[in-house]
């Protein structure tokens, strides 16, 4: 480890966030509305971890071998063979690459958003099940946690994953509280954040640099009552009329993506004056280098303008060694085959993680050096 990472970041899903007294437990819940469950391969002839994601009812199962995950996640059951938790930690002979994509020793000028109000909608008692017809007005009206109770609704993992990577945070309340806040970071990493307040949503669309890493974000309209701490849903998401979707008539939503939780073909793209990823990664950070490298690019977005550039102009030197650098390859030589499966990639026949995968084998291999 090196000197700037904490003796021992581990986190377990059900302790506070450090720093902060008003995070503390995630846990990975069951039910419907945003649920998922992380099987131990030790469970898999595969040796494979299977993922259930069921978000909104839309169930769908991931495997991702073990030798992808550049995290250890271990998952922690009850006395009846129940999910309750999980466990992510730092790989030590990973610690050259976590500081290549993490904040420990730059500036800490990006800032993600933990979407609290989310996780308030998607509890018990809480907006789905108003939804679902299970109860009335009353579950309209939900209290705002203090401890994080996450789950794939609320991108939990996407949380942790940036908080294990160093990354500075701030809560939906904090926002509303002080729209302002914002403004002392450079950038803005917005996660889940389905469910915002009016103050909120305007601080984050009018801050000059802000990456959408989740789909579905500001979505739907909240109403903040601190004196008895709650939040009440205004408008969107069928609500007070089943014609109403985006509650904020926000024409850049990009909800269609909501449901591609594989992200095999994840793209940043601009849409407006924001960055916004084609899936839902929750995760896809937990295999990609590649994305939360992106993550500190000046604009995320230009990694197949690189490859394109690479592909028409393979000789220049530049160009090589900013594609490299794009998939965190110290390097400036690449074979004249790779065209051709750079090409595939640029036509869409094969995903960035294959192609991701590829690279660094032939890098680990000393073919791309």
């Amino acid at each position: 480890m090196g000197n700037n990472l904490e003796p021992a970041i581990v986190l377990f899903l059900a302790v506070l966030f450090a720093a902060m007294p008003h995070l503390a437990a995630a846990k990975a819940l069951d039910g419907v509305g945003g649920a998922s469950a992380i099987a131990s391969p030790q469970g898999s002839s595969s040796g494979n971890f299977e993922i259930i994601s069921n978000s909104e009812g839309y169930k769908q199962t991931l495997e991702i071998p073990s030798s992808q995950m550049l995290f250890n996640v271990s998952p922690i059951y009850d006395n009846q063979g129940n999910q309750v938790s999980f466990l992510l930690s730092l790989k030590p002979e990973l610690d050259a690459f976590y500081h290549s994509v993490g904040l420990y020793d730059k500036p800490k000028d990006t800032v993600f958003v933990y979407p609290s109000f989310t996780q308030a909608a998607y509890g018990q008692h809480g907006f789905y099940d108003y939804y679902r017809k299970q109860c009335g007005s009353s579950c309209l009206t939900v209290p705002i946690p203090d401890k994080v109770s996450g789950v794939q609704a609320s991108s939990i993992a996407g949380a942790w994953i940036l908080k294990l990577l160093g990354y500075p945070f701030v809560m939906d309340q904090d926002i509303d509280k002080n729209p302002d806040i914002l403004k002392q970071y450079k950038r803005v990493i917005i996660l889940h954040s389905e469910y915002v307040t009016q103050k909120e949503f305007d601080a984050i669309t009018s801050h000059p640099n802000v990456v959408f890493l989740y789909p579905n974000a500001l979505y739907a309209q909240v109403m903040a009552n601190y004196g008895n701490n709650t939040i009440t849903l205004v408008r969107g998401h069928g609500y007070p009329n089943t014609s109403i979707k985006n509650g904020f008539g926000w024409k850049n939503d990009n909800s269609k993506y909501e449901y591609d939780v594989a992200c095999n073909d994840w793209n940043f793209y601009h849409k407006g004056n924001y960055v916004m990823l084609n899936c839902y990664p929750e995760y896809k950070l937990l295999t990609s280098g590649v994305m939360l490298g992106l993550l500190q690019k000046d604009d995320p977005t230009t990694l197949l303008d690189d490859v394109t550039n690479w592909l028409m102009y393979p000789e220049d030197q530049n160009g090589t060694e900013k594609m490299l650098d794009d998939f965190d390859i110290d390097g400036s030589n690449i074979p004249s085959w790779v065209q051709k499966p750079a090409l595939w990639l640029s036509n869409g026949e094969i995903s960035r993680g294959e192609f991701d995968y590829m690279m660094h084998y032939l890098f680990q291999n000393h073919i791309v050096k």
